[in-house]
């Protein structure tokens, strides 16, 4: 008999099948939740910041949403969780906050004119 955690590994069209708790429902709400807490922890290893320093600023992060009264959900923590990292990202000017304005404006512009299920393309521009 298959285990829903086996069943969700074996399905290679799951992206979080490797991600699934006991009960077979998903770790994360999606692939990008646990790709940014996985360059979190590179960033971390790599010494660009400290783990302190991470839990300070992901803790810092939640506090100023609850007391701006942003409901406590799984979405309102990865937003969290992306404003620590550029946050810290722009602290220690790995990536200057301008620069990532910049990334995420071209972005925008990319996946806004790419054709539905057409790859996103980021011109060189």
């Amino acid at each position: 008999m298959s285990t829903p955690r086996k069943a969700a590994r074996e399905n290679s069209s799951d992206a979080l099948g490797p991600l699934r708790r006991m009960d077979g429902d998903p770790v994360f709400d999606e692939a990008w939740q646990a790709q940014a807490l996985a360059i979190a922890n590179r960033l971390i290893e790599s010494g660009q910041f400290t783990g302190k320093e991470w839990a300070g600023a992901l803790g810092a992060e939640l506090r100023a949403q609850a007391t701006a009264g942003v409901p406590d959900s799984s979405d309102s923590y990865y937003q969290a969780v992306l404003a620590a990292l550029e946050r810290l990202l722009d602290k220690n000017e790995s990536v200057p906050a301008i620069e990532m304005t910049e990334r995420r404006d071209a972005w925008a512009k990319a996946y806004l004119s790419t054709p539905h299920g057409q790859p996103v393309r980021l011109s060189r521009d």
